[in-house]
C-alpha cells in the first residue's frame, strides 16, 4: 500500500517538463562520466604521462568552475532551454574530436570545452528543477533530481574505463559524444522558460542568507575530494573501491529521503545530523586498515553527504534566485573537491593518513556553529 502511494506521489510531481529536463541532464552527465577517467588514461598512453593525465582533469574542472560563474548571466539573457542546449553541445561535440589525436594540446582543448559544458549543464539543470516546482515540494523533487543525476556516475565511470580497454578508445569517444547530443531532443521539447528575476530588495536579503549553508556544504565537499582521491592510496585499492561504491549508493538515497523529510519538517533540522554523520564517517577512516571501519565509515559519510546535498541546496534556494543559488552551490561542490584533493596532498607528507583524516574531520566540525539557520518557508503540514 505504502509503495503504491509513494509511486503515485512521485508520478504526480514528474511533469512533462521535469521529465524532459531530467532526461537531458542524465544524457549529458552520462557522456561526461564515460570519459571522466578514460580521457586522462588516453592522454597518458599517448605520451603525456602522469603530468598530462593530471593536467587533463585539472583543466576540465577549472573550466567547470569558471563556467558555473557565468551561467546566471546566460540564463537571464537566453533562458533555460538555450543554456541547457549549450551545455549538451559542449559536452558532446568536442568528444568527437578525440579520436583524431592523443596529443596533449588537443586533449586539453577538448577537456576545457567539456568542463565548461559540465558547469553549464549542472547549474542550469539544478536551477530549472527549483523553478518547475512550488516551494513546498522542492526538497523531494530536488532529491529525485539528485538520484537521477547520480546514476550516470555509478555506471559511467567503470563502464568507460572497461570499454576503453576492451574495445578501444575511439568507440567510447564516439558514444560519449553522441549521447549528450541525443539529449538535445529532450531540450527541444521544453517550453521557453526565462530565469526568475527577484526584486532588488529581495535579492539583497536573500543573498545574505546563502553563505552559511554554502560554507557547510563546501566543508563536506572538501572531505569528499580527499576521500575520493586518497582512500585508494591509504590502504587496499580493493577495499577503497568497495567503500567508495557504498558511498555512491547511499548518497542519492539519503538525498531523496532528506528532501521528503525537509518538505514536511523543514530542511534546517537536517543540518546538524547530516554534518555529524559526515564528520563521523571521515573520523572512522583513521583506521584505514580495518575493512569494517572503512566501509561503515563511508556508508555513514555517504548518508550524511546526501542529506547535506539536499538540505543546503533547499535552504539556499529559499533565500535567493534559483540560477544564482545553483551556481554558488555547484561552485562549492566542485571547488571544495578540488581544494580538498590539493590541500590534503600538500599536508600528507607531514601528517600521514590517519592524522590527516582526523584533521579533515575536525575541519568539518568547525562549521557546526553555522547550522543555526532558520527556515525561510514553513514546511508542509503533516
Amino acid at each position: 500500500m505504502w509503495l503504491r502511494r509513494l509511486s503515485r506521489n512521485v508520478v504526480g510531481m514528474m511533469t512533462r517538463s521535469m521529465n524532459l529536463m531530467m532526461a537531458a541532464s542524465v544524457a549529458g552527465l552520462l557522456g561526461f562520466y564515460l570519459l571522466f577517467a578514460t580521457v586522462p588514461l588516453y592522454a597518458a598512453t599517448g605520451g603525456a604521462g602522469e603530468f598530462g593525465a593530471g593536467a587533463v582533469t585539472g583543466v576540465m574542472m577549472l573550466a567547470t568552475v569558471l563556467a558555473e560563474l557565468a551561467v546566471p548571466w546566460l540564463l537571464a539573457r537566453l533562458g533555460y532551454r538555450a543554456v541547457l542546449a549549450l551545455g549538451l553541445v559542449l559536452l558532446g561535440l568536442p568528444a568527437l574530436l578525440l579520436p583524431v589525436s592523443a596529443e596533449l594540446p588537443l586533449v586539453l582543448g577538448v577537456s576545457l570545452l567539456r568542463g565548461a559544458g559540465l558547469g553549464v549543464l549542472v547549474v542550469a539543470g539544478t536551477a530549472l528543477t527549483a523553478e518547475l516546482v512550488p516551494a513546498g515540494r522542492r526538497g523531494e523533487v530536488l532529491g529525485l533530481y539528485g538520484v537521477a543525476v547520480g546514476v550516470p556516475s555509478i555506471f559511467g565511470l567503470p563502464l568507460g574505463l572497461w570499454a576503453g580497454g576492451a574495445i578501444g578508445f575511439t568507440p567510447v569517444f564516439v558514444v560519449a559524444g553522441l549521447i549528450p547530443l541525443a539529449g538535445l531532443v529532450a531540450v527541444l521539447g521544453l517550453p521557453h522558460i526565462a530565469a526568475a528575476k527577484p526584486e532588488p530588495g529581495e535579492r539583497a536579503a536573500g543573498m545574505r542568507g546563502l553563505m552559511a549553508p554554502a560554507l557547510i556544504f563546501a566543508g563536506v565537499t572538501t572531505a569528499t575530494g580527499v576521500l575520493v582521491t586518497f582512500l585508494p592510496l591509504a590502504g587496499s585499492p580493493g577495499l577503497a573501491s568497495a567503500a567508495l561504491l557504498t558511498q555512491s549508493l547511499t548518497t542519492p538515497v539519503a538525498r531523496w529521503l532528506a528532501g521528503k523529510f525537509g518538505d514536511r519538517h523543514g530542511s534546517a533540522r537536517l543540518l546538524v545530523p547530516g554534518l555529524l554523520a559526515t564528520v563521523t564517517g571521515v573520523a572512522l577512516q583513521v583506521w584505514v586498515g580495518s575493512p569494517v571501519a572503512v566501509v561503515a565509515g563511508m556508508a555513514v559519510f555517504g548518508a550524511g553527504f546526501g542529506v547535506l546535498q539536499n538540505a543546503t541546496l533547499v535552504l539556499m534556494i529559499e533565500r535567493g534566485p534559483a540560477a544564482r543559488v545553483s551556481a554558488l552551490w555547484n561552485l562549492a561542490y566542485d571547488a571544495g573537491m578540488g581544494v580538498g584533493a590539493m590541500g590534503f596532498g600538500l599536508v600528507l607528507g607531514h601528517t600521514g593518513y590517519p592524522l590527516g583524516f582526523a584533521l579533515v574531520a575536525v575541519l568539518m566540525a568547525v562549521t557546526l556553529p553555522l547550522t543555526r539557520v532558520r527556515p525561510a518557508y514553513a514546511p508542509l503540514p503533516r
